[in-house]
């Protein structure tokens, strides 16, 4: 069995959970220990100059190429922020957990929160405190700062309670980020409506959700606080958002208590247009929170998971473990399939002398088309629930079947015993912190760390070590691998804002396989061929009359941030993208190479031709307000338009742009805002390719991915994704930093609206 990964990561893992490893919105994984969170990029789809920091072992056996991880960390001030006794005296307000201050858990949020398109991170201390986390210049190996203390918003939220009830609000015991809703509207709306929910040792939940800023980050504002319990509350879990109606969608959030109460409030949001006066409506959030009848009542049984898992056709199921005992709830529907409650026990896996099935769960990962439920327990052990849809049981449906709770659990100890050098006996228990799945399929990714129960001997924290395993614990058929990429292209929605790499994450590893990727090739490239139907033709943008107020910069940012990333279709481009441009690297046969090259091609150009389509038109909608230092911008985009190759109808558009422009102001189109100085001689340099300019002297620069000027400076943003550069937006607001012809105010709002990359989808960094 092939390793992907083999990672020792220097550190204990002080409260396992189902939440101790996680995947972000950003594609990034996220390990919760005692002191810090480890935030693991795996190298797949990411192409820039700086190499990955952790390279892992070669897979010989397979033929895989090795995995490639770039690693950063959070690690907050292990000390308390918040003193409860200086604030309440009474011995309910007491935390144990300030005697040695560390983390307890995390919550990531989606993708493209922040004003840099990333997502933020909600970190719990054994304190009860939460502070919310992002990365500054480059989230995959940058520094990620503290932006705001979420338990000061809490104290000052409960400032009218008394002093009781304001800190055991203030104080909180469990949390989770819910998804982006997907409201039926194209293009997808820039807004946020996902929430953060708290759960706080008063019995109540607090729901808040993020305000981007264009000056900071953003923060967490309040939305709501639902009082559910006299007792704690433990566990909180989302379920997926349904879409009953264009603009109408609604999810359960559960929830456990500390006495084993099991329960639900249905979250229902409402999108309403607020105004349609600007280039894109303008929209506005309702929330009503309903309390469900529980589903489990009180036994004072601890709750040591809660999740929900969505098998396709069906209701959600949710997944909460007691003690020995796996709970499937799942409400009634109008298809035959099963509802109510089952429970199913666990059973020991004698793996070690550790080996025990009322070990807390660490991890729980649902296999799509193997309509499965793997469960990883804290002893070293995994546990397979099959036929989840229809009738969930432990037994497989095929004898001596692969993914079964005895062959995985064998499976793992094997690994664990392959990564270690010094060999393990039965007295060794490899006691896993946190288990997530790689791909939805057959690897997985979790963490461990090898210890001796018998040993009595004390460890220091410093002694500790994890260690990272990736692997594949079954082989996938070819026809499994592309219904997986086809799929990816089916469910495409541009509301959750992932970014490509993370829904191509599992494809781009199934590539490093040599021979898989030899046979795979022809059925990959047919796949990318079937280009999606063209969207942007739709784009219909009213003319502004309104002057150039305070009203249109604004409207103008919004509305081209909506068209470049809210078409589901520009979305498919960018990662059919993705996947051939990765094809053409890792291809050695020169012809089969020139059919990715042409493939690639066919849909660079197509993005091009939609990106220039949406700038176009919003160009032809502000031509009342364009004034002289604007056209040479609007000039640049004249010209790509009319470029050979060109859709007609874009052609068209540019011309009567063009005309208008002519019309109004006395130009030269032929040279004006088309020829550059050089910034090393100054020579004139034409604008004959819109990726790289020469001079005549030979000198060569790269040019902007958004605006195609020449960038002369070191304030630039590079994709991870294709290794493009853009200026920064706030290096435009210093005029001194652009091309003398792209001082323009359209230029500044265009680089503030494109906060991912045009032609692949991904995020920038900030190298330098």
């Amino acid at each position: 069995m092939a390793i992907y990964t083999s990672l020792a990561v220097p550190t204990v893992i002080l409260n396992p959970s189902e939440r101790c490893l996680q995947w972000s919105g950003d594609g990034q994984a996220c390990i919760t220990t005692k002191a810090a969170v480890h935030i693991m990029t795996p190298d797949t789809g990411i192409n820039f100059s700086t190499p990955p920091d952790i390279k892992a072992p070669r897979g010989e056996e397979q033929g895989e190429q090795s995995l490639g991880w770039f690693r950063t960390m959070i690690e907050p001030a292990r000390a308390q922020t918040h003193m409860w006794p200086s604030i309440c005296q009474d011995w309910g307000a007491i935390t144990l957990g300030s005697l040695d201050v560390s983390l307890r858990e995390v919550a990531c949020s989606p993708s493209n929160l922040t004003s840099r398109g990333r997502c933020v991170i909600a970190i719990l201390n054994s304190n009860a405190e939460v502070s919310l986390w992002a990365a500054a210049k480059n989230h995959l190996k940058g520094e990620w700062t503290n932006i705001q203390d979420v338990t000061g918003l809490l104290l000052d939220t409960a400032s009218s309670e008394d002093i009781m009830r304001r800190t055991l609000r203030a104080q909180v015991t469990s949390l989770a980020w819910s998804k982006q809703p997907d409201y039926g509207i194209t293009p997808t709306p820039i807004l946020d409506s996902s929430m953060l929910a708290l759960g706080t040792r008063a019995g109540c939940i607090e729901f808040l959700r993020f305000n981007r800023n264009s000056d900071s980050e953003g923060s967490l504002s309040y939305i709501h606080t639902k009082t559910l319990s006299d007792h704690w509350i433990t566990h909180l879990s989302w379920a997926p958002w349904i879409t009953h109606a264009a603009g109408h969608c609604e999810s359960l959030l559960a929830f456990s208590t500390d006495n084993g109460n099991v329960g639900m409030v249905k979250v229902t949001q409402n999108l309403q247009s607020s105004s349609n006066a600007g280039f894109v409506p303008e929209y506005t959030t309702s929330v009503v929170f309903d309390v469900q009848s529980p589903i489990c009542e009180a036994d004072k049984r601890s709750v040591t998971a809660l999740t929900w898992v969505q098998p396709p056709g069906r209701n959600p199921i949710l997944v909460y473990t007691k003690p020995g005992l796996v709970h499937l709830w799942s409400s009634p529907s109008s298809k035959p399939t099963w509802y109510g409650t089952r429970v199913l026990p666990l059973q020991t896996q004698k793996l070690s002398v550790g080996s025990s099935a009322i070990s807390p769960i660490t991890g729980v990962s649902y296999v799509l088309h193997r309509d499965a439920l793997i469960l990883s327990l804290f002893d070293g052990s995994f546990h397979v629930i099959h036929n989840m849809t229809m009738d969930p049981t432990w037994s497989p449906p095929l004898a001596g079947d692969i993914l079964s709770s005895a062959e995985l659990s064998r499976a793992s100890r094997a690994l664990f015993a392959k990564v270690t050098p010094a060999g393990i006996s039965y007295l060794d228990v490899n006691k896993i912190g946190g288990m997530a799945s790689y791909d939805s399929q057959s690897s997985i990714i979790w963490i461990y760390e090898a210890v001796r129960p018998v040993d009595f001997s004390y460890k220091y924290e410093a002694q500790h070590e994890c260690m990272l395993l990736t692997a594949p614990f079954w082989q996938l058929d070819h026809e499994t691998i592309l219904r997986t990429v086809s799929e990816a292209f089916a469910d495409i929605s541009c509301a959750s804002g992932n970014a490509p790499i993370h829904h191509l994450r599992a494809f781009m590893l199934h590539l490093r396989s040599n021979a898989r990727f030899v046979a795979l090739l022809p059925q990959v490239l047919e796949i990318l061929s079937q280009v999606p139907p063209n969207q942007t033709t739709s784009i219909v943008l009213p003319s502004w009359t309104q002057g150039l107020n305070d009203d249109l910069r604004p409207q103008l940012r919004k509305s081209l941030t909506t068209h470049l990333f809210g078409w589901p279709n520009l979305l498919s481009l960018r990662m059919r993208l993705s996947i051939a441009d990765q094809c053409w690297k890792l291809c050695k046969d020169p012809e089969m190479q020139a059919q990715c090259g042409q493939v690639a091609q066919g849909l660079l150009a197509a993005i091009s031709h939609c990106v220039l389509r949406i700038l176009v038109r919003h160009l032809r909608a502000i031509i009342p307000v364009i004034a002289a230092h604007d056209i040479p911008f609007v000039l640049r985009e004249v010209v790509q338009s009319l470029l050979p190759g060109s859709p007609q109808d874009l052609a068209d558009e540019a011309q009567a742009l063009s005309d208008t422009l002519t019309a109004s102001f006395s130009i030269d189109p032929a040279v004006a805002g088309l020829h550059e100085h050089c910034p090393a001689c100054h020579a004139e340099v034409p604008l004959c390719d819109i990726t790289r300019a020469t001079c005549p002297n030979g000198h060569t620069w790269a040019r902007c991915s958004i605006t195609s000027f020449i960038l002369s400076t070191s304030k630039v943003r590079t994709c991870i994704g294709c290794s493009r550069k853009a200026l920064l937006p706030f290096a435009a607001l210093d005029e001194s930093q652009l091309p003398a012809v792209a001082q323009s105010w359209i230029v500044r709002d265009l680089l503030e609206a494109v906060q991912q990359c045009l032609f692949c989808g991904n995020s920038f960094v900030e190298i330098v």
